[in-house]
């Protein structure tokens, strides 16, 4: 994945930290700076099913699940499954659809299944959501429901690349033209047993204490109108194994929960003045420098 997201480390590791984690990544920054080869090099790497969802305002929920259409031979209605029965859905620009139409992503996204017609089907293992989004000043786009966000393990963001990688980017090949030379390294099996193996990485007691006093903490600021989910607090727990994990430890430490909280917990704040995430973020890294680190 290095080698077409350049210069870009970390940003690889939250979406690979965000998979082992059986979670879902939000990528929220300016068009062009890689969002959208960011989740195709994550899909080109691993041998799991992909699709890309185009996200428009006339866009319907039946475009994302799939329909039910009748059979004139069978006499019978019968489904025919949309782009999220993959293993990997891109829900590109994710923002300039409507409400409605996000509301489609939210049983598949907490609980790996989507109900049509009072049939309910099972998605694919392993299974994934990578939505991109403008910032919300943008013209055209429509705020993220506040379940829709807490839905997403991650929010991250790419920003510019510096001078050096940069300039790398418009000398080589178009990033396009690079996915089409890269191959899978993993396979889905891999994936699910390395999931697997992330969920056994060992949390002392005294760090679950310690992550737990940064989510109770974001519902008592005084800038905070609603804090930290339990479902928030899962997550992070989750990144924290995985992130472990990765690193290619059998346990976790500190620095995995300091480096993470503001990642997996910006976005889940809603603030009493401001709306944008950057301000929740940098709320989340003020309550992890005046937190105690247990020893």
């Amino acid at each position: 994945m290095d080698s077409v997201i350049r210069g870009k480390g970390t940003a690889v590791k939250m979406a690979i930290v965000t998979m082992l984690g059986r979670g879902n990544l939000l990528i929220e920054d300016v068009p062009g700076v890689g969002k959208t080869t960011l989740a195709y090099a994550l899909a080109k790497s691993t041998d799991c099913s992909f699709q890309r969802v185009q996200f428009t305002s006339d866009l319907m929920p039946t475009d994302i699940i799939g329909i039910s259409v009748f059979n004139q031979e069978t006499r019978d209605f019968e489904f025919r499954p949309g782009p999220i029965f993959s293993n990997i859905v891109l829900a590109d620009e994710i923002n300039r659809t409507n409400p409605k139409t996000q509301s489609a992503l939210l049983e598949a996204m907490n609980e790996k299944k989507v109900s049509v017609d009072r049939k309910t089907f099972r998605l694919p293992e392993p299974f994934m959501v990578i939505a991109t989004q403008n910032p919300i000043e943008y013209h055209g786009t429509f705020p993220l429901p506040e379940s829709q966000l807490d839905r997403f393990m991650m929010h991250i963001k790419l920003g510019y690349p510096s001078a050096r990688f940069e300039k790398m980017a418009v000398l080589e090949k178009p990033s396009f033209q690079l996915l089409e030379t890269m191959g899978p390294v993993v396979t889905k099996n891999d994936i699910l047993i390395m999931q697997k193996e992330a969920d056994n990485t060992v949390v002392d007691d005294s760090l679950v204490d310690y992550l737990m006093q940064i989510v109770a903490e974001t519902r008592r600021h005084d800038k905070v109108r609603l804090g930290a989910s339990t479902r928030g607090a899962q997550f992070f727990l989750k990144a924290v194994k995985a992130s472990a994990y990765y690193e290619g430890r059998g346990y976790a430490i500190p620095d995995d929960v300091r480096e993470l909280a503001p990642l997996v917990l910006g976005h889940r704040l809603i603030l009493k003045t401001g709306r944008y995430m950057s301000d929740a973020e940098a709320i989340v890294n003020e309550i992890v420098e005046h937190m105690p680190v247990p020893v």
